[in-house]
């Protein structure tokens, strides 16, 4: 019974600090994609340390939190699609391909799966929501490089994720937990 307590105790401090984060990037609008990011990484957190299944109760919650409270809707938006690729795309087909060693090429399959699902998210929001993203017509061209933007901003988001899960997480661990 006190593990489930400090579980919950422990969640809800994070989804706390998460919906803090979405609603500082709607106030502090030059560090919108750092806070968000940040928010985001807690669902890495909270994956690792409970589970997929808390760690998926954890993004809902946050998502549904983050519609309820945070003044700027497309930030949560952005948040859940930052989140579902960390929770899907990393820690999800991370735990699949740690079940199965007698697979070949797992590091091939990981940054596969991780880049299609990126893609899965990103292309069509990026097509689908045109006039949302851009206030003139773009060009082909244009629209071309913000593809690959995307696969290289990627790209810099995973490392800064390995860093956060890698270095200063598991500083912070041994203090909180």
């Amino acid at each position: 019974m006190h593990v489930k307590a400090k579980q919950i105790a422990f969640g809800g401090l994070l989804l706390a600090v998460t919906v803090v984060c979405m609603a500082l990037g709607s106030v502090i609008e030059t560090n919108t994609l750092f806070l968000l990011a940040a928010a985001a990484f807690f669902v890495g957190i909270v994956i690792r340390e409970f589970g997929l299944r808390t760690g998926v109760a954890f993004y809902l919650a946050a998502v549904l939190l983050g519609f309820l409270v945070t003044p700027n809707k497309c930030y949560v938006i952005t948040f859940a699609a930052m989140g579902f690729y960390i929770f899907l795309g990393i820690e999800a087909v991370w735990m699949f391909l740690a079940k199965r060693p007698q697979m070949g090429h797992r590091m091939g399959i990981f940054w596969f799966a991780k880049y299609f699902i990126f893609n899965l998210v990103y292309l069509p929001c990026l097509f689908g929501f045109r006039s949302m993203l851009f206030q003139k017509v773009v060009s082909d061209q244009l629209l071309l490089a913000a593809v690959m933007v995307g696969q290289i901003a990627i790209l810099v988001y995973d490392k800064a994720y390995q860093y956060v899960q890698g270095t200063l997480w598991e500083k912070w661990r041994k203090r909180i937990l």
